[in-house]
Formats: C-alpha cells, structure tokens, sequence
C-alpha cells in the first residue's frame, strides 16, 4: 500500500469473521430510551482460556468503528485493530488472560444493530431499530459475560468510545469489575466534539441513497455522506503535528485513483482514500446510532455531579491520554482523575507524550510508554487478586526513608507528592495498613510506579493540589521535591491544606562539605541523591539550608512538630549543630 494512505484503518476490513462466535439472548431486552428489542444476538471473539477461577477475565471495549476483531488468533488469520496489544507476550497477554471482545449492540458486524433482521417483522430494522445509550450497550455486553459464566471480570479496557464503554461499566456493575483502562476518552463530549458528529449524520442523512435509512430495500448505500462523515472522523483522530509530518512535504503530490472527491492535495487524496474504504465495511445506520449514543453520554458535566456518578465505583483505575488529542483533550481525562481522587478511588494517571492524536492509542510511536503501563498495571492487579498486594521495594534501606516511616502511624492515608520511583510509598505498602497515592511529573516514574503495583497520578505540583479535599490525608509527604519547587509558598500551603500534617525532607545546603566546596573549590555544592544532576542539567530551581526553612516556618505561621537530621553518608541520626552536620533534614509540619 501507498504509504500516504496508511492509517489506523489499514488493517481493517469486510472479511468474514474466521474465529467469531454467537451469544443469542432470546428474552426481550428493554432499552433506557423506552424501545426494547424482542431478541439480541451477539458476535464476539475471545483469546486464550478462561481459569477454573473464571477470574482472569478482560474485557476489550472497540471505538466506534472497531468489531470484535481485536487481534489474530493464528497465522492464518488477518490482523486485528489492536494488534500490538493483544496477543502471546503482548501486553493484553492471551497466555496469561481469557480476552473477550464482543462488537457492539447497534453495530454492523453480527451484533444486532440496523442492518439485522427484526425477528418481529423478517425484515431489516433501518430507522425502526431503537435509539440505544451506552448504558444499553454494557447491559447487553453483562448478558453475554452472564452466559459464560463469568462472575466479575478481571478489566475492562477501551478507547474512545470503547473508553466510554469502560466508564459505563465502572459505574453501572462496580461489584462486577476489578480494574478499568479508559483510554483517550472521557466523561462526555465536548461542543467541538459533538459539532463534528452533527456534521457527519447530516452529511449520511442527507445523502440522497439515504432514502430515510431505508436504503438496503432499493440495494443502494449512501456512500458518499458515510465517506464524508468518515474523512471528517479522520480529521479528529489525527493532530496537527502528525498532519504536519504526514502531508507537508508531499502537498501537491496527490495521489489519483477512482474517486468523485477532491484529490488535488496529497491529504485531500489521504480523506478520499479513507472515506472509500470506509463505505465498503461499515454501516451507514450504525453510524448514525453510535454516535448519537457517545454524544447522549454523560457521567457528569460538573465536577460535583462526575464524583457523584464515580463514587459508585470500586474497581482499580488507570486513565492513559495523548497530549496532541483534540477530540478527547487531555483535560478531560485529568476531570475524571480529579473527580476519583476527590473520592479516595484508587486511581493512576498518565498523560503519554504524542505526536498522533487521538489515534495515539492504536498506534506503535509511544507503545513503550502506554503498552508497559497497561501490562504492569494489569500484571498487579492480578497478583494483587491472588496475593493481596505486595509490592516490590528498592534496595538497600535510605535512612531517609526508614526515618520518615517511622513518622507515620499504621492506618493513616499518605499522599506523597514528587514521589518518584514510589520507593517511600512501596514500603509503606510493604508495611502494611496505609492507604498511600503519590503525584509525579515525570512519566518514566509513573511507570515505575505503576510497575510496582502503586496508584500514582502525573501532575505539576506547581499548578496546585486542588483534586483533593481539606484535610484528606492524615500526612502529605514532600520528599526531597522541595527544592524543585517553582512557588513554594503555594505548594506548602496546599499540603498543608489536603493533609492534617506535612512531612518536608530535602538536601541541606548549610551541610559542611558543601560549605567547604563553595569556599574552598568556588563550586556548586554536589547533592548526591537520587535526582541529582549537575548546576546545569539538575531540576533543582533553589537551595535551602534548614537554617532558612525554619525561619520561613516561623514568618508564616507553620507549626514544626519535629526536626529530624541526618548524615546519610555515615548514615546516623545528627543531635548536634544539624544546620552543619546534616546533609538531609527531615521536618513534620502543620498549620
């Protein structure tokens, strides 16, 4: 193939389904809308075997345009639209997990939708199959989880519209779901999102083939609404840096094939491309259906009502989305987050560098970040499952770390902001009777983090803690972070506001070594700890003594409960001079 036409698409096609089965519910089926359904059929695929626990199950959400085709089964068969993440060894590991992947109810490809046959009538539904909601489509997916016997399944994992799906089931059958992986989605759509929708069944409905959905009786398709509506679909799932990288310097190179679209650009011939292929393996009527189920969609458009729709849940979350995504923005992901955290749910975040756009999930460019987030991730919670949670720690002991645990009680509830590789919260899990969050900037960290089975979120301490609620935590831990801090008054403050009290350790600059290094050597003092660098690559942005934090306490009104000093290189506690002889302070706080 041209590479100009390449796409997420590619591999997507109108080929018999080798490996489908059928789930037939013959009971009727009432819908939220008030319509029902007298019989609903179900095609699925599913991969590797279900254990005598029927507790290794995942469930995969497609978007919108997907099918229960997720993957290969053999190499006999074609790929799959998530073939990177399905598979023997794969993230989505088909040695280790029963994967299910049912298409949707409304959709073109067996499950029951427009173009079936109503058994009521032994003619295709068109326009008189029922408007349906996400919610109706999680109900008939709960009836096919029923009928193989599956009591609670291990995930739920999708983006886009798949995403949504996953929320759905979050909050419709909490006690039925483990853990959720919405990816590149959200908890309803924006203007900007919706706009593009009404655009797409105004261009099929007012296709003349459309016939009122009727099309199939006069054996026409609306072809060229459903490829429009489909080009305008490709404009959001890319970006403008990937557009930019794709078509910029091809321009006026188009590409010439039988087509009654424009094809005097290189992206023009890339939608052309795109919206033909489209018309030949999907349905114009389920398009219409499906996005006016994503588009109703709605968990909660304030704050207050999204944590009132997400506190039902109870299952393990990891939200993933793409900075370049401007169909579902990454705000949208962080409101979701936001909400969780406001309601103690354990939750891990990522926002993934990308250049793809939406499209970033189905793609290889960042694999490597979000492929092993969701292999760590669904790796712990499996093991948490069978073993109850224990959590990896890093060796040898900080004298740090082993100070500031024996600051906090058994059962209090820790968030650790700057938390890096999690070291501090792994062994308050280790420990035992602490429910522990951490926050960190830095995505290699989070999957540090994630790999260790720990809830971390990715956000900027500098743009405040507002998620969490006054007094949240029992202890709010800001380890060897303070001095990365841009406005440390602020970020104090907020600690000091979500937790009743403020664990502060950070390198001492009135240490010594370092006063001897800048007096005798005329050079910067070397921190030698984990995120030490040089004065040039270091993301240290100041340098403190405890001379200069105690008074700083003192100006503002800060309560220091107790002052711990440490020669880590000795690695003893320090009762004398510790403005000299300490190179690590370690300070509880309140207000």
């Amino acid at each position: 193939m041209d590479a100009l036409f390449d796409s997420t698409d590619s591999v997507r096609n109108s080929n018999p389904l080798k490996f489908a089965r059928e789930f037939i519910y013959s009971s009727p089926v009432k819908l939220e809308c008030g319509g029902s359904l007298s019989e609903v059929r179900v095609t699925y695929e599913t991969y590797g075997e279900l254990n005598e626990r029927k507790d290794n199950a995942v469930l995969i959400c497609h978007a919108i345009s997907g099918d229960s085709h997720v993957a290969a089964h053999d190499e006999t068969d074609c790929a799959g639209w998530w073939e990177i993440m399905v598979g023997s060894g794969k993230p989505i590991d088909t040695d280790k997990y029963f994967v299910i992947c049912p298409n949707f109810l409304g959709g073109c490809r067996g499950t029951t939708g427009p173009d079936s046959i109503n058994p009521d009538t032994g003619v295709r539904y068109c326009l008189d199959f029922p408007e349906i909601t996400i919610g109706d489509i999680v109900e008939v997916e709960c009836l096919l989880i029923d009928s193989l016997g599956i009591t609670r399944l291990l995930s739920v994992i999708g983006g886009s519209l798949g995403g949504v799906v996953t929320l759905e089931w979050a909050t419709r059958f909490p006690d039925r779901v483990l853990s959720v992986i919405p990816l590149a989605t959200a908890a309803h759509m924006t203007s900007q999102a919706l706009a593009f929708d009404i655009v797409a069944r105004n261009a099929i409905q007012c296709d003349p083939n459309y016939l009122g959905g009727r099309y199939y009786e006069k054996g026409v398709v609306p072809a060229s609404g459903l490829a429009i509506a489909r080009m305008l679909g490709h404009i959001t799932y890319l970006s403008r840096e990937s557009m930019m990288k794709k078509f910029d310097s091809t321009k006026n190179q188009a590409r010439k094939f039988d087509t009654a679209f424009e094809t005097k650009f290189s992206v023009g011939s890339y939608l052309a491309y795109q919206g033909g292929k489209f018309v030949e393996r999907f349905d114009a009527n389920s398009y219409v259906v499906l996005t006016t189920a994503i588009d109703n969609f709605d968990l909660g458009s304030t704050p207050l009502e999204l944590c009132r729709s997400l506190k039902r849940s109870m299952c393990r979350w990891l939200i993933l989305s793409f900075t370049t995504d401007w169909l579902f923005p990454s705000f949208l992901s962080r409101e979701l987050v936001n909400a969780l955290l406001a309601t103690d749910k354990r939750v891990s975040y990522c926002d993934i560098p990308s250049e793809c756009g939406h499209d970033g999930f189905l793609l290889p460019d960042e694999f490597e970040i979000y492929g092993e987030m969701i292999r760590s991730f669904l790796s712990n919670v499996s093991y948490e499952l069978l073993k109850g949670g224990a959590v990896q720690i890093d060796r040898p002991d900080r004298l740090d770390y082993e100070q500031i645990l024996d600051l906090i009680p058994r059962g209090a509830k820790v968030l650790d902001l700057g938390c890096g590789k999690g070291g501090l919260l792994a062994r308050l899990r280790k420990r035992g009777g602490c429910r522990v969050q951490g926050v960190e900037i830095r995505e290699k960290y989070v999957l540090c983090c994630i790999d260790r089975g720990l809830d971390v979120v990715q956000a900027d301490l500098n743009d405040g803690l507002r998620a969490f609620s006054d007094h949240q935590f029992d202890f709010v831990v800001l380890s060897k972070t303070l001095q990365t801090v841009r406005d440390v008054e602020f970020v104090v403050d907020e600690m000091l506001r979500v937790g009743v009290r403020g664990i502060v350790s950070f390198p001492n600059l009135g240490f010594r070594e370092h006063r001897y290094r800048l007096m005798n050597e005329g050079r910067a003092p070397k921190l030698e700890f984990e995120a030490a660098g040089e004065w040039y690559n270091t993301s240290d942005v100041r340098f403190l003594t405890l001379a200069d934090f105690e008074d700083f306490c003192n100006k503002k009104g800060i309560n220091v409960h107790h002052c711990i000093a440490i020669d880590t290189k000795q690695q003893k506690q320090i009762d004398q001079n510790p403005n000299e002889n300490a190179d690590v302070v370690i300070l509880v706080i309140s207000k």
